[in-house]
């Protein structure tokens, strides 16, 4: 089962940009292993609303396994390129 959030994190990146730390509620996460890795360009909204004047921004996505110490949990982290801002974006259980 996973839950949604919508948190923003800290995340320390390798040169490439894939994540190997992360901070989230005061808790620092060790990236294990990416799962899955990948990007999107177009937002639902803008289907629906052409008109939008600003321009598409790219989404990056990171599935990964990551733990605050033994106990391992899955995580997806959301790299939006427009602010260069990171959130925690699901969690599985």
């Amino acid at each position: 089962m996973s839950r949604v959030f919508g948190d923003p994190v800290d995340v320390f990146t390798t040169d490439d940009g894939r994540p190997i730390r992360f901070v989230w509620r005061d808790r620092l996460y060790t990236v294990r292993r990416v799962l899955e890795h990948w990007v999107t360009t177009r937002d639902w909204w803008r289907e629906q609303h052409p008109e939008a004047a600003e321009e598409p921004s790219e989404r990056e996505f990171w599935r990964v396994e990551a733990s605050p110490d033994k106990e391992i949990g899955v995580y997806e982290l959301r790299h939006d390129a427009a602010t260069d801002s990171w959130m925690l974006s699901r969690v599985w259980d």
